[in-house]
Order: C-alpha cells, then sequence, then structure tokens
C-alpha cells in the first residue's frame, strides 16, 4: 500500500495532480479542497488511497489524513464510489461534511452533483455515529461550538428562496454561527446577506 507520495508538482488541475517522485510521474484524483491547499506549491506530499479494480488502478490524493478518512468513510457507504466521494468533498470542506452528517442535514447534502434524497439519507444514517465517535471528526468539528441546526436549517432554507445558492449560503451562514451561536434566525439571514 502506497501511503504517502511527496515529491515535486509537475501538473495540477481542480481535479488531479502529477507529482513526480524520484523519476516517476504519479496521477492522483483529488478534491477541490486538496487543490487549493497544494495551489502554487512547487513540492507537496499526499497522502494516498489507492482503488484497485479489474479495469483500473487510480490514486486519489488527499492533503491531509483527516480528508482521507473521511473519504473512506464516504466510500464505505453502499453506492458511493471513489468519484462520487471526491465530489462530495469538492462540495463541502471536512468540517462542513461532518456538520453535515452529525446535524442530519439531507437537504445540503443533496446539493452535491448526483446525490439524490435517498443517498443523502443512507450517507447521514451510515455515518452519523461514525463521524460523531471517530477520529475524522476530532481534528475538524472538536473546536467548533456546537450551533444550533434549526437556525441554520431556517436560515440557509430563507437564503436559497432568496435566490442564493444552498452551498454558498451554508458556508456564510456556518461562519456566523460559529462566531455567534446563540443570535436568533433573522440576525444571521441580514447578516449573510451583507456577506453574501
Amino acid at each position: 500500500m502506497i501511503e504517502y507520495i511527496k515529491g515535486e508538482l509537475t501538473e495540477l488541475t481542480p481535479a488531479n495532480a502529477v507529482i513526480e517522485c524520484n523519476g516517476v510521474g504519479y496521477m492522483a484524483g483529488i478534491s477541490l479542497n486538496t487543490y487549493s491547499a497544494i495551489q502554487g506549491k512547487k513540492l507537496c506530499k499526499l497522502y494516498i488511497y489507492e482503488a484497485i479494480r479489474e479495469d483500473a488502478y487510480v490514486l486519489y490524493g488527499f492533503a491531509d489524513k483527516q480528508e482521507r478518512e473521511l473519504f473512506l468513510l464516504l466510500i464505505s457507504v453502499s453506492g458511493i464510489g471513489g468519484n462520487t466521494a471526491r465530489l462530495i468533498l469538492s462540495a463541502l470542506s471536512p468540517a462542513e461534511l461532518c456538520n453535515v452528517i452529525s446535524s442530519e442535514n439531507v437537504n445540503m447534502l443533496k446539493t452535491v452533483k448526483g446525490i439524490g434524497l435517498k443517498t443523502a439519507q443512507r450517507v447521514i444514517v451510515d455515518l452519523k455515529d461514525k463521524i460523531k465517535t471517530g477520529s475524522a471528526s476530532a481534528g475538524m468539528a472538536g473546536g467548533m461550538p456546537a450551533m444550533n441546526t434549526e437556525v441554520n436549517d431556517e436560515a440557509v432554507a430563507a437564503l436559497s428562496m432568496l435566490g442564493f445558492a444552498a452551498n454558498a449560503s451554508q458556508k456564510v451562514v456556518t461562519a456566523i454561527l460559529q462566531e455567534q451561536p446563540s443570535i436568533p434566525v433573522e440576525q444571521v439571514i441580514k447578516l449573510a446577506l451583507k456577506r453574501l
């Protein structure tokens, strides 16, 4: 098993990274979170997951171990393959994904391309206990104050009705509730409108 690849970043696109290590170029599929983390770097280190199938040998690369742990949890869910898991990790940061799963926010998960209601529900049911107790959430959600999920859901729904993208709305609302966990929903919406 390949644990990580460390070397010169020779090619980078939002979907793939090529790292040259001792004269061999390794191409790994990456998420947008990893793309943002390694963009502009000459040398980088990617934690690797190897998907060995009958018809393909695919490497997935991650900027940190927590994102790889979440990827492994996602692909353990029936109906979610490597590319779908990568799409989920591109749409949501690891901390946001932990929050979405622990707060059972099915609607937020459905905003990811290719994820329907049943798949979103299956992800939440299968991973809710693992995220709470697993080490994947320890590094990411550990420092976050508990957020009022009812206020969060209402604010995101209201912003979506006003025409803002659900993904962007969720990020702004999450940030506001982390700064001021006990403010009412009207105040959250007002602050979010200034930031969007």
